[in-house]
């Protein structure tokens, strides 16, 4: 049964919280109003004229105005509590041919400031809010502010249980790496305290550092941002809305903080429900969006009725048309198919879901649904169907088609796919430079451009060779030579000798055809796992490898002389640093240890301390790369870094032009395939027609910008040689 109170008219507007405390009941609200303006109240021949245009007020003493007060443009409407009315001009404001006299026309008001220039028309009911300069509200039917409100911040107020608090449940279904969300949190903030679940100290650190910036007390009012616009929306209740947003026909927006400025404004549009989030700057959301229980980062999207619920999605992200639950999702991620489904899962950027894919929800236990870890790059095909829990190494593709079965994919750049005939599951390491060098190179320039942060400093890392799929490589090499040594071994062979045996067959000119090649470990099944091209995938990894430590080294060299750069060589500890994809920025393990140790020991007591330290390291990672490629290159070459002299790194640098040469061949190659498909051609009167469809081969610009950078580099190259 609804509870319908009934109290007395005059009190409309007045006890939001209560008198006796601090500052009194509008102690926040006058923290929150920076008004420049001084206010008093009106003058008799002022009510007169606001009377005459039929506005009312259960108490005209508490409407109070500046000396720029123009009574005529108050029209037709109601005002309970204290209100307060900022400079008035005769003008009329335009956005997009919506065109609006300033003042207030058929509007109730309750208990609400309100800048100077606005334009509120056919506001049915604004309660308790703060609304900007230069703001237009126009056909809205309820703005209300609830003494607790708490604008999407996982916090409680006081006399709040805490089954009143919002939590994201992310990663999993059953609640057990729920975080809370508040305003500023970013991608790596979430990672961390998202795992660690049995450090008892670190969590309680975690929630403390969280709550410690938020005040506990009743009493803050919604605001509206300096030059927003709000037209033809229904609900709008306990919200934060920054500057220069534009939202408009929305359905319902609910306990939310929208980041908003002149740089980076946000949108909202048609039809869209959110509740209980946080909208970064720059955001898109449109078209019957329905959010619950989530954090939009900075500059991403929501399109054609997504949904998230319960989800942190990063940076530079896009979801259309589908659904996605309990996930954290780092930067850069693609989501625009109508039959996508996500779920359950820790996807680490750089990512693509394809029509059909469904990640999740498949109930394999007797429990809700586990977990998914993906590298960054992860691309399961159309019509994947993938089970719980399952892990990825970055860059994995996987092939149409359903497994049953949960997998550990420990190879990057890899294809995954079902063998049907042989009910076998084939894993070809390296198939992204094998085989599609074209998406693989384009993807680094992609998502680069498409990082529209206004304020970067935070270092993304989206170039495919970099510290952690290099580790990753590694990794793999080991399980190529112990899957090919286990293929040739002799009873009784320990683990080692079975990696030393693999190595020396790998690396000779003896056939490994004699035997398939399985590996163990990677699906939770009976069938057999088949490793495809052990020799190629194994050759390309470490050329790999080389070339992203002789990229690092051409810098270097570029930049200051041999022997300053013998000299730095020396100082590198010969060690192969492990690196951790911490929302997005590559972090050296020891540094992230020590930060959390840190935590753990309450010398670090804020977010914004954590943020610190992301901003440091992501200045000093240039540094921390060019030292793991350097040990990742000693280590793939099997020579110490003092004793490299001119002759071995002439031969580095020319291996590296070669390399790029060959990147460049193969971007050519894989692109062109498609022009010379007769399939792909049938369909085309002619060669020409097809041309004129999809362009020309030759006008490719990611093509003829490779070409042109494979002249700079090999300029580079010869220059550096010079200098040795």
């Amino acid at each position: 049964m609804s509870k319908i109170i009934k109290k007395r008219l005059s009190d409309l507007g007045y006890n939001f919280i209560a008198t006796d405390q601090d500052g009194g009941e509008y102690r926040y609200r006058n923290q929150q109003f920076k008004s420049e303006g001084s206010f008093r109240q009106l003058t008799a021949e002022e009510i007169r004229i606001l009377e005459r245009n039929d506005n009312y007020s259960s108490n005209w003493a508490d409407v109070w105005v500046t000396d720029k007060f123009l009574p005529e443009q108050i029209q037709h409407s109601k005002f309970y509590g204290m209100v307060r009315i900022g400079d008035m001009e005769n003008v009329y404001l335009d956005f997009r041919d919506l065109r609006l006299p300033c003042g207030i026309y058929h509007a109730t008001v309750i208990s609400c400031d309100f800048g100077h220039t606005v334009a509120v028309h056919h506001v049915r009911y604004i309660s308790h809010f703060i609304v900007g300069n230069d703001v237009i509200l126009a056909n809205i039917s309820e703005m209300e502010t609830s003494s607790t409100a708490k604008f999407g911040n996982g916090i409680l107020k006081h006399g709040d249980v805490e089954e009143r608090r919002i939590r994201l449940e992310l990663c999993n279904e059953n609640g057990g790496r729920a975080v809370l969300p508040f305003d500023g949190m970013q991608a790596g903030d979430v990672f961390l305290w998202s795992r660690y679940r049995d450090d008892a100290e670190l969590q309680a650190q975690f929630q403390y550092i969280t709550e410690q910036p938020f005040s506990p007390e009743h009493g803050f009012y919604s605001e509206i941002g300096d030059r927003s616009v709000i037209k033809n929306t229904h609900t709008i209740k306990d919200v934060k809305i920054g500057t220069d947003a534009y939202i408009k026909g929305v359905n319902k927006l609910k306990n939310l903080t929208i980041n908003s400025s002149e740089e980076s404004f946000t949108q909202i549009g048609e039809g869209c429900e959110l509740v209980n989030g946080i909208i970064g700057y720059g955001c898109r959301i449109f078209y019957g969006v329905k959010a619950v229980r989530f954090i939009l980062s900075s500059n991403s999207q929501l399109k054609y009725g997504a949904r998230l619920i319960n989800s942190f999605l990063g940076d530079n992200s896009t979801i259309s048309c589908c659904e996605v639950l309990n996930s954290l999702i780092f930067p850069a991620h693609e989501q625009h198919h109508n039959n996508s489904f996500l779920c359950a899962a820790l996807v680490k950027g750089q990512s693509n879901m394809a029509a059909g894919a469904t990640v999740g929800s498949n109930h394999n236990s007797r429990a809700a649904d586990g977990e998914i870890v993906a590298g960054r790059g992860f691309w399961p095909g159309l019509c994947v169907s993938l089970k719980h829990n399952s892990r990825f190494a970055s860059y994995t593709l996987i092939v149409k088609g359903d497994f049953l079965h949960e997998l550990d994919i420990k190879f990057p750049f890899c294809l995954v796919s079902n063998e049907v005939d042989t009910n076998r599951l084939v894993i070809l390491p390296g198939y992204w430079f094998l085989y599609n060098m074209y998406a693989l190179m384009r993807n680094t320039s992609k998502f680069q451009a498409r990082d529209k942060r206004k304020f970067k400093n935070q270092y993304i890392e989206y170039d495919v060779l970099a510290p952690d799929t290099v580790n990753e490589m590694f990794d793999a090499l080991t399980e190529i030579e112990r899957a090919v040594g286990m293929a040739f071994s002799q009873k009784g062979m320990s683990r080692q000798e079975m990696i030393d045996l693999g190595r020396a067959l790998l690396q000779s000119d003896e056939s490994l055809t004699e035997h398939p090649i399985l590996l163990d470990n990677v699906e939770f099944s009976k069938r057999k796992v088949l490793l495809a091209k052990p020799r190629e995938s194994y050759q390309v990894y470490q050329r790999m490898i080389r070339y992203y430590g002789t990229l690092e080294l051409i810098k270097a060299l570029e930049e200051s002389d041999f022997e300053s750069v013998s000299t730095q060589l020396q100082s590198i500890v010969l060690e192969r640093v492990a690196f951790d994809n911490v929302g997005g920025q590559l972090i050296p393990a020891d540094k992230l240890n020590h930060l959390l140790d840190e935590l753990r020991a309450q010398r670090i007591d804020s977010w914004a301390d954590v943020h610190s330290h992301y901003h440091e390291w992501s200045r000093s990672y240039p540094s921390d790369r060019f030292a793991h490629a350097m040990v990742s290159l000693a280590d793939i070459k099997q020579r110490q870094l003092h004793t490299w002299d001119s002759l071995f790194i002439r031969e580095l640098l020319m291996e590296a032009l070669a390399t790029r040469t060959w990147i460049c061949a193969e971007i050519e190659r894989a692109r062109s395939k498609d022009y010379q498909n007769p399939f792909k051609q049938m369909i085309y009167g002619s060669y020409e027609e097809m041309e004129e469809v999809v362009g020309r081969l030759v006008d490719n610009d990611f093509i003829n910008k490779e070409k042109q950078a494979l002249q700079e580099f090999e300029s580079v190259v010869n220059a550096v040689i010079n200098k040795l």
